[in-house]
């Protein structure tokens, strides 16, 4: 292989072509099926980090966690300062001014890039994604109605 041939090797494939020369000497040659295996930028990445999809789940997740403890602390605040009579409208107006927007962004880029990020099949049957464990990939937004499911005006 000469330097122009070299140039036009991508980053991933300089990178899986220097792991192949034991500088060290020390180790053993790759295998048959690991010489084999695809070598794209696409692959490494998807080896070397954590898939999207995963940290976009986490990320939800803290979300709705930190949304439930700030929610809770505000009701509870709410409920010790106003008359009973008073705590269910000004409970309502606080979550129907609450910022739910970052979340929701999240939420929605989740329900449009899961299946393809997993490889999800298509049903024929439907014409949607297969479902996963049972259930829709597809995640709720989160906003107002469902910050009063989680703490009710009730007792």
């Amino acid at each position: 292989m000469n330097a122009d041939d070299e140039d036009r090797r991508s980053p991933a494939e300089k990178v899986v072509a220097g792991s192949l020369i034991d500088r060290a000497g020390v180790g053993k040659p790759l295998s048959e099926r690991t010489l084999q295996r695809q070598r794209t930028v696409e692959s490494y990445l998807r080896g070397e980090a954590i898939p999207r999809y995963m940290q976009r789940a986490a990320e939800i997740e803290r979300g709705l966690r930190d949304h439930r403890e700030r929610l809770g602390r505000v009701h509870r605040r709410l409920r010790e300062e106003c008359a009973p009579a008073a705590f269910a409208a000004a409970w309502e107006e606080r979550v129907r001014s609450w910022d739910f927007e970052p979340l929701n962004a999240l939420i929605r880029q989740h329900n449009e890039w899961y299946p393809v990020e997993r490889d999800l099949p298509m049903d024929p049957r439907t014409g949607d994604y297969v479902l996963v464990h049972g259930r829709s990939h597809r995640r709720e937004l989160v906003g107002p109605e469902w910050a009063l499911a989680e703490f009710p005006v009730g007792p």
